[in-house]
Parts: structure tokens; sequence; C-alpha cells
């Protein structure tokens, strides 16, 4: 069997401190997103590019923090973060997620707010809580 993706980047990297998804999983959240990319994000504190790694392309992010698995707050908060690089309907999107934020456990959200979102996230976020 051919290796898993966390099995190529882990040797590429020569670390296991990344997290690898795609952002089709911004789908699961419900809010309206239906793309589907054929990209894999690695988000990681060594690489910053796209790579070719055998029969695919991963695109590496430095980013100073990360969790080590997606949770439904870390992809709200994600999507948020790189809405400009989306092919779906911004404006849908942002009312879509605007509705949905209070079905998110508010601790967990907070959370990860703090730990991963940029400043124009966590001040939309703060806006649309307290109006």
């Amino acid at each position: 069997m051919p290796p898993t993706d966390k099995q190529v980047v882990r040797g590429f990297l020569r670390d296991k401190d990344f997290l690898v998804f795609s952002p089709s999983s911004y789908n699961t959240l419900g809010l309206g997103t239906t793309q589907l990319y054929n990209s894999t994000l690695v988000y990681n504190h060594k690489r910053h590019g796209v790579f070719r790694l055998g029969n695919r392309a991963f695109n590496f992010r430095v980013k100073p923090r990360f969790p080590k698995k997606l949770t439904s707050e870390f992809l709200y908060v994600d999507l948020l973060n790189n809405l400009e690089e989306l092919a779906e309907d911004r404006d849908a999107v942002l009312s879509q997620a605007h509705n949905k934020l209070m079905s998110f456990n508010p601790r967990r959200l907070q959370q990860a707010l703090d730990s991963y979102g940029n400043m124009a996230t966590r001040k939309r976020v703060r806006d649309w809580v307290g109006g």
C-alpha cells in the first residue's frame, strides 16, 4: 500500500508536529460551502510553499500554532482566517458563519479564536457577539 499523507509529510519534514487537512473539510461545518478542493494544506513550523511529494502537491504553511487534530471550532476559525482564498460566495459564507456562531461550544470557540484566529477574525466574531 502507498504511504499515507501523514507518513509522506512526516518523512519530508523529519518532524511529527504538523497538521494535514484539505480545505474541503470546511464543508463539514454546515456554512453552505460546497467546493471540493484538490489541495492538501500542511500547517507546520518548518516549511512554506507548495511541494510535490510523490504524485501529490502539498501546500505547506508555517504557522506559530495549530491543533494536533481538526475540531469544528478550529475549522470555523480557520475558514474565517482564509475566507479570501476560498472559491465560495464570501458574503453568503459570512452570513451563514454569523448565523451558526452560537451553535459552537463557547469555551472551545473562544480558545480556538485566542490560539488560531488572526486579528480580523477575532474582531469579526467580537462584533457578531456584541451586536
